[in-house]
C-alpha cells in the first residue's frame, strides 16, 4: 500500500482534513498535499510516524503489556505527587474552572455540539447566551458544569458510585432537554456506525446492578477496571439520550475516586476513541482503549499542573 493511500485512510479513519494532518506530522500542508496525491513520498522518519499512526487509527497497533504497565507506573507517579487531587481541584478556583470548561467542551463536542471553547466558556462562566446557536446546545453546556459541580461534591464527602448517583448525574445532565431525564430507556436503541449491538431495555436495570458489582470491587489495576467499566456502560447504553457523555461523567468519578485525575478526552481524538471503544466491547481488545485513556488521564494531569 502506498503512501498516498494510507493518507487517504487515516484521514477518513481519524476525521482531521489536511491541515490537521500536516499538524500531526509536523510538516507544511504543501508537504503533506504533495505526499496525498502521490507527487513526492516522504523521508524514512516520517514515513515511520505515517505508518505508526495508520495501524493506530485502524486499530491494528498493538499494545504490549510491558508498554502499558510502563505507562500506568508514570502516570501513578505522577499522581502520588497530588495528596488529594480532588481536594485540590475544587479548592483551586482557575483549576476547578479549567476543568469543567475542558470536560464540558469536548464531552459535548464529541456528541455534536456546534459550539466551540470560547463560546462554551462565555456560556459557563459569563452567562451569555449566543442566538446563532441552538437553546438546547447551550443548555446542555450549563449542565454539564452542573452535574460536574454535583460530582465533585458527591465524591469529595465520600459519596457511593450507585444506581442513585449516575441517575441523578443524568437527570441534571438532560434536564430540559429530553422528558425522561433520570430515567432508563423504555425501548431499543442502536450505536450510530457501530456495530456493537445495545442491551435488551428490558435487562438494562439487571445489567446496571452487574456494573455497581464491579465498581464496588477494589481492584489494583485501576486503568484496566474502568476501561472495562466504561466500555461495558456504553455497551449497555442505558438512556435514551446522553449515555456518551454519562458514561465519562461515570469515568471521571471512578478515577476521583481513586486520587487519579480526571480523564480529559479531546474532541480532536473521537475517532480513535470510538474505534478503541468498539475493539473494547467486541471483546477483540481492551489494551488499547487502556492506552487511550491512560493519555487522557495525563491531559487531566496538565490541567492539574498547570501545564496548559
Amino acid at each position: 500500500m502506498t503512501i498516498s493511500e494510507k493518507l487517504k485512510i487515516i484521514q477518513k479513519a481519524s476525521g482531521f482534513n489536511q491541515v490537521e494532518m500536516a499538524q500531526r506530522f509536523e510538516v507544511s500542508f504543501a508537504t503533506l498535499n504533495s505526499w496525498y496525491n502521490g507527487k513526492s513520498k516522504p523521508r524514512a522518519e516520517k514515513q515511520a510516524l505515517i505508518e505508526e499512526y495508520y495501524l493506530e487509527v485502524t486499530g491494528q497497533r498493538q499494545i504490549t503489556d510491558e508498554y502499558l504497565k510502563v505507562k500506568k507506573i508514570q502516570i501513578k507517579k505522577r499522581s502520588e505527587k497530588h495528596s488529594n487531587i480532588l481536594k485540590e481541584i475544587t479548592s483551586s478556583p482557575d483549576v476547578k474552572q479549567e476543568f469543567i470548561l475542558k470536560l464540558t467542551y469536548h464531552s459535548n463536542k464529541i456528541e455534536g455540539s456546534t459550539l466551540n471553547e470560547k463560546e462554551t466558556g462565555l456560556i459557563l462562566f459569563k452567562n451569555i447566551a449566543f442566538p446563532n446557536k441552538t437553546l438546547s446546545e447551550q443548555l446542555e453546556a450549563k449542565n454539564h458544569q452542573t452535574a460536574l459541580d454535583y460530582l465533585f461534591d458527591y465524591i469529595l464527602n465520600g459519596g457511593e458510585i450507585d444506581e442513585p448517583f449516575v441517575l441523578k448525574l443524568h437527570s441534571i445532565l438532560m434536564n430540559g432537554i429530553i422528558n425522561n431525564a433520570g430515567e432508563y430507556r423504555k425501548h431499543q436503541v442502536r450505536i450510530m456506525s457501530s456495530n456493537v449491538p445495545t442491551a435488551n431495555y428490558l435487562k438494562i436495570p439487571e445489567l446496571m446492578a452487574e456494573l455497581f458489582k464491579k465498581i464496588d470491587k477494589k481492584n489494583k489495576d485501576i486503568i484496566t477496571f474502568v476501561s472495562e467499566v466504561h466500555s461495558f456502560f456504553e455497551k449497555i447504553h442505558p438512556f435514551i439520550d446522553g449515555n456518551g457523555r454519562i458514561g465519562r461523567l461515570l469515568l471521571v468519578a471512578m478515577l476521583l475516586r481513586e486520587n487519579l485525575a480526571p480523564a480529559v478526552i479531546k474532541q480532536g481524538t473521537k475517532h480513535l476513541y470510538y474505534i478503541y471503544l468498539e475493539k473494547s466491547q467486541m471483546g477483540d481488545d481492551n489494551s488499547q482503549l487502556q492506552n487511550f485513556i491512560c493519555d487522557a488521564i495525563n491531559n487531566g494531569l496538565d490541567i492539574l499542573e498547570r501545564k496548559v
